[in-house]
C-alpha cells in the first residue's frame, strides 16, 4: 500500500525487515535468558520467595493492601485539591488584567520548575519547623503538599492550552449574544475544552499515582512501594518477587484509571461538546501553551 507519507517496501526491504525482526527477537530472548539465569544463580526464582504472595494472606492484609490504600488515598487527595486549584490558576493566566495574570504566571512557572521530590522535602521540613503535625502522619502531608504544588501548576498549563486550542469564533459568538467573559468561560469555553484536556489530564493523574512512591523512598511514607522493605524483611530477602508484585499492582491500578478515563472521554465526545482538538502533555511540559497559543 502506497500513500503520500508511506511507500510500500519492496522485496529486498521486506527481507531486511524480517531479518531485523528476527535479530531483535533473538537479542531479546538472549537478554531474558541472561536475566533469568542471573536470578536463578542468586536464588531469586526459588518458590519460597514467590509462594507467600499466593499462600500467605498476611502479606496482603498486613503490607500490600494497606500500602495500596495509602497510595490511593494520597493520590486521590492530591487530585481533589490540584484539579480545582490548577483550573483556577489556568484561568487566571488567561485574565485580561496584568495584576492577576502576571503573579499567577510566576507561581505556575516557579512550581513547574522545581522537582516534585524537592517540594516534598521542603514541605516536610516546613511541617517539622512550623506545625505540630504528628510524625506518623507528617510524611503523607508532605507528599500531598508536594504533589499538589507541582501538579496544580502543570494542570494550570493544561487548562490554559485546552482553552487556547478552541477556535476564536467561540469567544466571539459568546460576546455576540451578550455574555461577559466569566460567563463565556464557564458556559462556552470550559465545557468544550474538557475533551481536549482529558488525555493530558489522565496522563498527569497517572503521574500523581506513581509519584507517591517518592515519599516512600525518602520520607518514610508507608505507601505501596515502601512496603517492599517490610516484605523483604519478613519473607526472606525476596526483593525481586516483592518488586514484581508491586509493579503489577501499579500496572493494574493505572490501567483501571486510564480505562475509566477513555470511557469518560468517549461519553463526553458523544455529547458533541468538543472541537476535535487535543492537548499534548509533552507540549505542556516543555512550556508551550498549546495549539491555540500565539
Amino acid at each position: 500500500m502506497t500513500s503520500v507519507l508511506y511507500d510500500a517496501p519492496g522485496p529486498k526491504a521486506r527481507q531486511r525487515n524480517i531479518l531485523y525482526t528476527v535479530g531483535f527477537l533473538a537479542v531479546l530472548a538472549l537478554l531474558a535468558w541472561w536475566v533469568l539465569g542471573t536470578m536463578a544463580d542468586k536464588e531469586q526464582l526459588e518458590s519460597k520467595k514467590w509462594s507467600p504472595f499466593v499462600t500467605d494472606s498476611r502479606v496482603w492484609t498486613t503490607f500490600l493492601l494497606p500500602g495500596l490504600w495509602e497510595t490511593v488515598k494520597a493520590a486521590a487527595l492530591s487530585v481533589l485539591i490540584a484539579l480545582p486549584l490548577g483550573a483556577a490558576l489556568g484561568i487566571g493566566r488567561l485574565s485580561d488584567h496584568a495584576w492577576v495574570r502576571t503573579p499567577v504566571g510566576v507561581v505556575v512557572e516557579f512550581f513547574r520548575a522545581i522537582p516534585v521530590l524537592l517540594l516534598m522535602m521542603f514541605a516536610s521540613a516546613a511541617f517539622v519547623q512550623f506545625t505540630d503535625i504528628e510524625s506518623e502522619i507528617r510524611p503523607m502531608y508532605a507528599v500531598i503538599t508536594g504533589l499538589v504544588l507541582y501538579n496544580a501548576s502543570v494542570i494550570a498549563e493544561i487548562v490554559r492550552a485546552g482553552i487556547l486550542s478552541l477556535p476564536n469564533g467561540q469567544t466571539d459568538a459568546a460576546k455576540a449574544i451578550g455574555m461577559r467573559k466569566g460567563q463565556a468561560m464557564t458556559f462556552v469555553l470550559l465545557p468544550q475544552a474538557v475533551t481536549a484536556m482529558l488525555p493530558a489530564l489522565v496522563s498527569q493523574l497517572v503521574v500523581i499515582v506513581k509519584d507517591t512512591a517518592l515519599g516512600g523512598a525518602l520520607l518514610g511514607f508507608s505507601e505501596l512501594m515502601y512496603q517492599n522493605r517490610a516484605i523483604t524483611a519478613n519473607y526472606g530477602a525476596n526483593t525481586i518477587a516483592a518488586l514484581t508484585v508491586i509493579a503489577l499492582i501499579y500496572i493494574l491500578l493505572n490501567f483501571a484509571l486510564t480505562s475509566f478515563a477513555s470511557w469518560l472521554e468517549a461519553r463526553v465526545r458523544k455529547g458533541k461538546k468538543g472541537t476535535g482538538a487535543v492537548v499534548d502533555i509533552k507540549t505542556v511540559d516543555a512550556g508551550g501553551a498549546g495549539p491555540g497559543a500565539g
